[in-house]
Formats: structure tokens, sequence, C-alpha cells
């Protein structure tokens, strides 16, 4: 098949390769402008316009896809298909109804649940046992096009957004190779959503990482696990923000005396905070200014004590 390859981040290369390496043909590959990063503002590519490159496919990165000079640009280059994987931007109507088979999308989450930009942390925040990928035929609506093909994901103990993010981005390549030939073929029935069932995993910003203490120790536990690495779950200590990057929930019905955000008990490689209801055990964290470490490390410069408290208290 004649491919046109939409999409910008690590998620969207292992797909890319894998169509490549099945044999279909990417004509061309649409990703984000290249974009400054660190201080020295120098522009940095995305990672699959480096793919694209690697493999001597011609690269188009509108600023805006919908202009009708992008369309224009688009139509130069011939598709059986366009397939979209975390590209960034909104298609409109007539590009979606360009290539003879359409537009599909490679969403990380079993559709209907999970529809917007963030599935990955979503699912995780909220405690879902597995998760997946939807083939999706694309329509003007976010995630709401018809299902072609799922693929189930089951999401472990301690499962971070980062390692669920490689297992998808897998999943992900597999299925669409496996979906590529049936829908050519046309062995595949379209299933509508049920509305019934939708949900919205809304953009992850970096205040939704400021942990409430007063919320119980499973919940936050799940959050941190459901921010890292971005945009990671934080609270403070003495006006500066502190970095939680592991920890365990001890028992979510277990009752504490103390405030919520105060240090219970102190060990050599962890320590122990009071929440609503249960204890979080804190392993690796990370100081404002400093390096992230685990906790026994952290403790040997920074001797916490039990009482200590986090959060919005001034430690005295």
């Amino acid at each position: 098949m004649k491919i046109v390859f939409m999409g910008t981040p690590d998620f969207s290369v292992g797909a890319l390769e894998a169509v490549i390496n099945a044999g279909h043909e990417v004509t061309a590959v649409v990703t984000q402008p290249d974009k400054a990063k660190g201080r020295s503002g120098k522009a940095q590519c995305s990672p699959v316009k480096e793919c694209a490159l690697k493999h001597g496919i011609p690269v188009f990165q509108p600023v805006k896809i919908k202009t009708p000079e992008a369309i224009e640009e688009l139509k130069k280059y011939e598709a059986d298909i366009y397939i979209v994987a975390a590209f960034g931007q909104i298609l409109s109507k007539q590009i979606l109804e360009m290539p003879k088979l359409g537009c599909v999308n490679i969403h990380a989450s079993l559709l209907p649940k999970y529809r917007g930009a963030s599935p990955i942390n979503q699912c995780i925040i909220d405690g879902e046992q597995e998760t997946g990928i939807t083939i999706m035929q694309m329509d003007t609506g976010i995630d709401t096009g018809d299902i072609l093909t799922q693929k189930k994901v089951t999401i472990e103990r301690k499962e971070t957004a980062d390692s669920l993010f490689v297992k998808l981005a897998q999943a992900g390549a597999e299925l669409i190779v496996e979906t590529l030939p049936m829908l050519e073929r046309g062995e595949i029935t379209p299933v509508k959503q049920d509305e019934s069932c939708a949900s919205h995993a809304k953009i992850m910003e970096k205040s939704l990482g400021k942990i409430d203490w007063t919320k119980d120790a499973v919940s936050i536990e799940r959050l941190v696990r459901g921010l890292n690495s971005w945009p990671s779950a934080y609270t403070s200590w003495n006006g500066k923000t502190v970095k939680i990057w592991e920890c365990e929930a001890l028992s979510e019905h277990e009752t504490c005396t103390q405030d919520p955000g105060t240090i219970t008990a102190v060990a050599k490689d962890s320590f122990d905070v009071s929440c609503g209801k249960g204890i979080l055990r804190v392993q690796e964290l990370q100081l404002e200014g400093k390096k992230r470490m685990d906790t026994k490390s952290f403790l040997l410069g920074n001797p916490w004590k039990t009482g200590t408290r986090l959060g919005e208290y001034t430690n005295i």
C-alpha cells in the first residue's frame, strides 16, 4: 500500500518503522515543525522526522495542516491511506476524505474509554488494570470514529506512564501492520463507538502533579506513577519543590493519627508519609536544584526526621 504517515513523538516511530519493514511504500511523512530546544534555542526535529530522513522519505512540516497551501502540498503525495499516530494537529474533513481508504488513527486506549490527549497517564491515575491500542477510522470528531481493530495491554502493579508508553508504542506498531492488509482486502467491519461508555483524558498540566496529602495513599501512588516522567508529581518542603519519583501505598485502610503530609517514620532507604487515608512510603525523590536519587542517598544529605512536614507547611 502507498501510505502518508502523520506523527511526531517517539510513540509514533515504532509504527512508522513497522510499516516500512512490512514492505509498504511511505510516500511522505507529515510531522510538526522543528522546535527550539534548550538554552541554545537550536531547532530540533521530531523523532518521526529523524526516522523519515534515515529512510530517505520526503518530510512535510506544515504549521497548520488545514490551510489550502498545506492541502495542495498533501495532494502531491500518492496514498491509499493516511496513518495518523500522535501527529498533534486536527485534520479537516477534506483531508480525511482524500485517500481511497481514508485516514486511520493509532490511539493509545481501548476506545471509547480515554479519548483525548493523555490516555496513557490517565488510565494509570484512575487505577485501570488494562488498556490497549485502537486502530480507528478517523472522522471529524476527537477520537470518535469507528473502531477497526483493538489490542489489549495489561497494566502492571508498578507500571509508570513511561513504561506503559513503551508497551503501547510496540502494541500499536504490531497492530497497524496486522490491520492494513485486512483493511485493504475489505475484511474489517467497522464498529461504532458506544457513546455511553466514552470518557476523556485531558491534557496533562504541571499543576495536576501537586500532591494533596489529604487524599488516600493509593490515589497518590497512582498519581506519582501516572505522571512519571512528565509532568511529575511533587510536593514542597521549606519553600522548595520536591518531586516524588517512586513510592508505595502501604495500606489504604490504615488509620494514622498524624496530620496529612507528616513524615511518620524514617528508615535507611525510605520514609513514610501520612495521608488522608493510609501511609505512603517514598523510595525515590528529587529536591529542587538537585539530581533525582534514591531515598537512601537523599537522606545522607538531608537528615529528615519523624515529624517533618511536607506540603503547604513551615518546618521548624
